[in-house]
């Protein structure tokens, strides 16, 4: 195998800046910077910050960009089947967060709209899969009641947080339980709750307040859009009974068999896998595999043997074929299947 070929490869830290605080259980789970105001990495990412050229952007280990490495061989990292349905794009972007202050109230436009106002072609569903969580943590998702967009737009335009914070629906979370974000739905998380994120590819998120953050709302948090326009990506009716019961799952860490994390409700954005190291062989495809505990490795069907331990991120190619993991448990992150 030559040194360009597409081989799994474990990632170096990729913390930067942001405009809330935290990050210090990312360096120490990942070797990275820590804090304080790094509280993102971006594993695996082929996506920008909104508005940037290279921020966000992983390195391999070799030091090469991914982005570059899949451009070059798209088949080899993604396999032919999602290069034909997806072009070069590898469908997901994997993030931890580690916030020391909540998250502020905000949201992100579906496809439709990133299309037809941003020309992109992708909005930012996410998910959030939680590591960590403090006793009574809690996490804001959608609105307790039909909302109106001029009711909004003044909340915003008054700095009004703690009636925006108000107005979203409260659950608390533990280590464990996974929330699939759909797009559109405002959204917050609470201070302490360590989780790891799948998304859509993009950096798309409009903030309804921000006092408290090193961030101007106003001129920096509609995508530059304005609020006037930005306000239509908003869902402002409440998330049904039938949506609940499919956004809020999660895996079980006691389990020793390998099991998925999302129900069908994320298939068509990503997929994510809870493995245990029962030697449950996954099929071949892109993926970011993050070990949690243990110290064990990944046996490749076409890629040799990797050795891996808690807090390594490990990028995996379509092209290393199917694999096992033994003696380590982690999360595999992937794109919607082809």
């Amino acid at each position: 195998m030559n040194n360009l070929e597409a081989k799994p490869s474990k990632l170096p830290s990729n913390q930067f800046d942001h405009f809330y605080k935290g990050g210090y259980r990312i360096g120490k789970l990942r070797n990275g910077p820590g804090g304080p105001m790094r509280p993102e990495e971006w594993i695996g990412s082929t996506t920008t910050r909104f508005g940037e050229l290279v921020n966000g952007l992983s390195k391999l280990a070799d030091g090469r960009l991914l982005k570059d490495a899949v451009n070059a061989d798209p088949s080899g990292w993604l396999g032919e089947k999602h290069v034909q349905r997806f072009g070069v794009s590898t469908e997901v972007l994997v993030k931890l967060l580690d916030p020391d202050q909540r998250l502020p109230v905000h949201y992100h436009p579906d496809q439709k709209f990133a299309k037809d106002k941003l020309h992109l072609n992708h909005g930012k569903t996410e998910a959030w899969i939680i590591l960590e969580a403090p006793a009574g943590a809690r996490v804001g998702l959608g609105f307790k009641k039909q909302m109106d967009k001029s009711e909004i737009a003044q909340l915003v335009k008054a700095h009004n947080s703690q009636a925006l914070l108000d107005s979203l629906v409260f659950k608390e979370v533990k280590p464990g339980d996974a929330v699939f974000v759909p797009a559109g739905v405002a959204h917050a998380i609470e201070a302490g709750i360590f989780v790891l994120e799948l998304q859509e590819p993009t950096d798309l998120s409009i903030l309804l307040e921000w006092d408290g953050f090193a961030v101007d709302g106003d001129k920096d948090g509609h995508l530059n859009l304005g609020y006037e326009s930005a306000l239509d990506a908003l869902r402002l009716s409440p998330l049904t009974k039938e949506e609940n019961e499919q956004i809020f799952t999660g895996f079980d860490s006691s389990s020793v068999k390998s099991h998925s994390i999302f129900k069908s409700v994320a298939n068509p954005f990503f997929r994510a896998d809870y493995l245990t190291g029962d030697d449950k062989k996954v099929e071949a495809g892109f993926g970011i595999f993050l070990c949690l505990s243990g110290e064990g490795e990944l046996n490749f069907e076409n890629s040799g043997t990797l050795a891996v331990k808690s807090g390594d991120a490990v990028v995996i190619p379509f092209g290393a074929g199917t694999f096992t993991v033994n003696n380590c448990v982690g999360i595999l992150s992937r794109p919607p299947a082809a």
